[in-house]
């Protein structure tokens, strides 16, 4: 069995959703995506978000932050704002 699990992942990232909102995570497909792409970043060169052991792999790296919740998920309304605010620098 993988620990953390999917469920305790989706719980970690839903945790701040209230009763009738629309979770951020719905699916294991969106939990997998989420860490992947994380990992990347972390072999493209990132620093890791979390105390890292010896020889641990991005993807588990990815993983223990998502579980500690360092890692945010965004919503497709955070990143439209935040791709917005990075255009607004850019022209500045």
């Amino acid at each position: 069995m993988i620990h953390p699990s999917y469920v305790d992942l989706m719980n970690v990232v839903n945790k701040g959703v209230e009763e009738g909102e629309e979770p951020v995570i719905s699916s294991r497909y969106s939990i997998v995506m989420a860490t992947s792409k994380r990992a990347r970043q972390i072999i493209a060169g990132d620093e890791p978000m979390v105390k890292v052991k010896d020889k641990q792999k991005p993807l588990s790296i990815a993983v223990e932050e998502m579980n500690q919740d360092t890692l945010r998920i965004l919503t497709d309304e955070e990143k439209d704002a935040l791709a917005e605010e990075n255009n607004e620098e850019t022209e500045a």
